[in-house]
């Protein structure tokens, strides 16, 4: 299948390669010229402006956007809609609020254009394990994007079927699935963030703990010195609480065990704040979520050992620098 991938940066450049070794033809359009020459160096097609880009797809025409800021994202858009004809298909594949896509969607309507909206989780390294998915939009245009998104997705891989799934939608078990309407796709990885920050903040927290153990202001008989590269490694070895951030824990403790390259002041992307918002809207006590994003908004004040584990898991994620300030 051919399609149009708009922004080389980070994601968009694993996206395009994983799309190539799926069998699939990539038009690649940025303003960094030298991504794109990169990527035509890979076998992809190289697009010299948006009219170029459109004149080398064919009907029904689909285009993958990938930019990191909304602004950026609203107007590429708002030049694509010149450009393209009825039945097209547009992907925003970025960090869109699902508000805007609910927006965006509405103006493609009135010119018969698609619009589908595609939270990602864990979106680099794609070329690795692929990416997970949740998929906003109509059901037929998420239908013609099937081939794309089964090459982009994980696949069942190693991880253990879940007993009691017969009969549901097995494109959930391969990484991605279609959640709802325009909007819902960012959503539901709006929510996925705001998760990880909970989670992000329970091991961070534990971690201190361990660390503060070995203070002299306690007891003697109560003090231990604990390695916290070993124990981060024992827990990712089959431990109720092993999963992938803690195998991002256990590398950065591999690597320097105090975490000296961190100042401890941990970002946040917007998701963490939208998805306290939503559930304001819906009068759902989210605690431990307001916690652990308060917690970060508190890291760019301070310098505690837990926060140092924040800031390595989110560089290990997504290479996400610290704030300065």
């Amino acid at each position: 299948m051919r399609l149009a991938l708009i922004g080389l940066r980070h994601a968009g450049i694993d996206i395009v390669r994983r799309l190539m070794q799926g069998g699939h033809e990539v038009v690649v359009y940025d303003h960094d010229p030298q991504s794109v020459g990169i990527l035509a160096g890979d076998g992809a097609m190289a697009a010299t402006s948006l009219i170029d880009l459109v004149a080398q797809l064919t009907s029904p025409r689909v285009l993958w956007i990938v930019l990191p800021a909304d602004e950026e994202t609203e107007i590429m858009i708002a030049e694509l809609l010149d450009l393209l004809d009825p039945g097209d298909l547009l992907v925003d594949g970025g960090h869109t609020f699902y508000k805007d896509d609910i927006r965006r969607a509405a103006s493609c309507r009135q010119r018969a254009l698609h619009y589908v909206d595609v939270g990602i989780s864990n979106a680099r390294p794609a070329g690795d394990r692929g990416l997970c998915m949740t998929i906003g939009g109509d059901a037929s245009a998420v239908e013609l994007l099937d081939p794309i998104l089964a090459s982009l997705a994980p696949g069942l891989g190693d991880i253990a079927r879940t007993h009691g799934r017969l009969g549901r939608d097995d494109r959930a078990e391969l990484g991605y699935v279609h959640v709802g309407p325009a909007g819902a796709g960012h959503f539901v990885g709006m929510i996925q963030e705001g998760v990880e920050y909970g989670l992000m903040q329970a091991y961070a927290e534990g971690f201190e703990i361990l660390r503060g153990r070995a203070s002299e202001k306690l007891p003697s008989e109560v003090r231990f010195q604990f390695n916290l590269a070993d124990i981060a490694e024992v827990w990712r070895r089959g431990s109720i609480i092993s999963s992938k951030l803690l195998d991002l824990i256990a590398a950065a403790f591999a690597e320097d065990g105090d975490l000296r390259r961190f100042n401890g002041r941990v970002g946040d992307a917007g998701d963490g704040q939208r998805t306290i918002e939503a559930a304001m809207e819906e009068a759902v006590p989210a605690q431990v979520l307001s916690a652990a994003l308060f917690v970060r908004y508190r890291s760019r004040g301070d310098d505690p050992f837990g926060d140092k584990v924040l800031s390595a898991v989110e560089f290990g994620a997504g290479g996400h620098l610290e704030r300065s300030q």
